[in-house]
């Protein structure tokens, strides 16, 4: 079980930053951060998640028409921003990442479970993403305003994968943030039963 410290490295302690420091992400950075991420559970191991880190100026200004206007400023001051993509046709790795079941079958015949499961379980990995870039010393802000059809056409084109959300990544500058905004109560968001 994590100790205090680390669940405020994680929750209570951690924020989503406005603003960003100049301070730049290392290469290294990002190659272990995707080995943590790669370590997180999905179902059947299908791990459809893909991400395009986009470090350089000249993905930035690719990418600023997509954006919403309220998220141009804090996404294009973050030091690296994730394109969070899932691939629809993950199921082609499964015999690699799933050997001894026969699960690549189900996913080829079902074009909509294929689709459904890509997007539930990238989803869950670029959660593992938000969380283990806080455990590696990194602040993320995770965007949805954005053009998909646009960043897909631009960034991931020939690949065949689909974005889902955009994660910003980098040093978050603290200073003046406002209060933590609410969140329910459990009686509110929870049921036992």
């Amino acid at each position: 079980m994590l100790d205090e410290s680390g669940l405020d490295l994680l929750f209570h302690k951690a924020r989503t930053p406005r603003r960003w420091m100049a301070r730049p992400v290392e290469p290294d950075l990002l190659r272990q951060l995707y080995e943590v991420v790669s370590l997180g559970p999905t179902s059947g191991n299908c791990s459809p998640a893909r991400f395009v880190f986009i470090t350089g100026s000249e993905g930035r200004e690719k990418l600023r028409p997509a954006l919403s206007a309220g998220n141009v400023n804090r996404v294009m001051g973050a030091p690296v921003i994730a394109v969070v993509a899932h691939d629809p046709l993950f199921f082609e790795q499964l015999p690699r990442l799933s050997p001894n079941e026969e699960l690549r079958s189900w996913f080829a015949a079902d074009v909509g479970l294929a689709e459904e499961t890509s997007f539930r379980n990238g989803t869950l990995q670029g959660g593992y993403m938000i969380l283990a870039a806080r455990a590696l010393g990194l602040d993320a802000l995770p965007v949805s305003g954005f053009d998909q059809s646009a960043v897909e056409d631009e960034f991931l084109a020939d690949t065949g994968w689909r974005a889902n959300f955009l994660l910003c990544l980098g040093y978050g500058d603290t200073e003046n943030l406002p209060p933590r905004a609410p969140r329910l109560a459990f009686e509110e968001a929870c049921r036992l039963l």
